[in-house]
């Protein structure tokens, strides 16, 4: 059996963390969900910088909205989300039979507006209304000022996905907003019924961290972390708060495993995938590691829900000089940084591409 499939049947869902119109025109995108068990996707402003940067294929899509009178953030939301919608639709037959646990896709709402709670809950009811689709993923980051805009999304019935988490109490601060979200529908007399994803982000820790520790403690911390945090999300599960909720209706807020490609090039290149086995949880990997785990893939069994030897690997890492709560919260300000500068270019790439072609259009000058 391949190694995508058996993740699959062990529990966990497959997500393709890319998307671009060459994936969807050529059918990739659909052998990947055949062969490979992909059962979703993510996207966000990096992904889509590369996508229209890389060759013509929004070419004409940015023409004709240039024309329509579309510019900037309106005019790369609406190119977005085609390409969204068609994957949605790939991924509504799984939908369906999972009853909306699984095949979804995301949409990232500006990352301008990370510090910005009504801008945020702005957005996402604006990209929910515009999606139009039932299995479309609002992505809002779990900064601090995200975390409220998570919690009254929810509540207007958003299904949100919780970006740019680096640290268990990251991950708890975004749970808790996401009950507090259902909560608040169960006592309005709302369906309890919103989906919801929490997505951990695992190899920045060991890029960040690499150059202070010692060799036998490379690429360990992201791991750490993440079981750290999946123990976490194994008690909130079983918490009385949480069957509260189920017994109403609701369906939980999965565990995501995000940047899952191995950046160390002395380190297997399907670590990450390997090392977060787990059940009830979802794997979002770049499409170079989808297809290394599909090629080579091995798994090693089924990640611990125990402390096991976490508590040892992080007070082994903080004792070689990582300061492991401020390096989540420099790597959530980092991140958040990343994703506006390739928004910025992203834009910028829109607006110079739909000058020349609009240049183009206009044939030769006359003589």
């Amino acid at each position: 059996m391949k190694a995508t499939r058996q993740l699959h049947e062990l529990g966990q869902s497959l997500w393709l963390d890319n998307i671009t119109r060459s994936l969807l025109d050529d059918g990739t995108l659909a052998r990947y969900i055949a062969e490979d068990s992909i059962t979703g996707l993510t996207s966000n402003p990096s992904i889509f910088d590369a996508a229209i940067g890389d060759g013509d294929a929004y070419d004409a899509g940015i023409h004709a909205k240039t024309l329509a009178g579309l510019s900037g953030e309106a005019l790369f939301t609406e190119l977005a989300l085609e390409d969204l919608r068609r994957a949605a639709d790939l991924f509504k037959p799984v939908f369906d039979t999972t009853h909306q646990v699984d095949g979804w896709v995301s949409m990232e709402v500006s990352p301008l507006l990370a510090a910005d709670t009504a801008g945020s809950i702005a957005a996402a009811k604006k990209i929910h209304a515009q999606g139009r689709r039932d299995n479309l993923f609002v992505k809002i980051p779990g900064t601090p000022e995200g975390v409220p805009a998570i919690e009254e999304a929810i509540f207007l019935g958003i299904p949100i996905n919780v970006t740019l988490l680096f640290s268990r109490d990251q991950y708890q601060a975004a749970a808790d907003a996401y009950l507090r979200g259902i909560e608040r529908r169960i006592a309005a007399g709302l369906d309890p019924k919103v989906g919801s994803v929490a997505s951990l982000f695992i190899s920045r820790w060991d890029v960040a961290a690499s150059k202070q520790l010692p060799a036998a403690l490379h690429n360990r911390l992201g791991i750490a972390v993440g079981q750290q945090t999946y123990r976490a999300y194994r008690e909130l599960l079983e918490s009385e708060r949480w069957k509260k909720l189920a017994a109403a209706g609701a369906q939980p807020q999965r565990l995501l495993w995000a940047s899952t490609g191995t950046k160390d090039p002395a380190a297997s290149d399907t670590l990450y995938i390997s090392a977060f086995a787990a059940p009830d949880t979802i794997n979002t990997m770049p499409e170079k590691t989808l297809n290394a785990f599909a090629d080579h893939g091995r798994l090693h069994g089924v990640m611990a829900t125990d402390d096991g030897d976490t508590s040892m690997t992080l007070a082994q890492i903080a004792d070689a000089g990582v300061h492991i709560d401020a390096l989540a919260l420099k790597l959530q300000q980092e991140g958040a940084e990343a994703f506006v500068k390739s928004w910025n270019q992203l834009l910028q790439r829109i607006a110079d591409k739909a000058a020349a072609l609009a240049d183009k259009s206009k044939g030769p000058a006359l003589q």
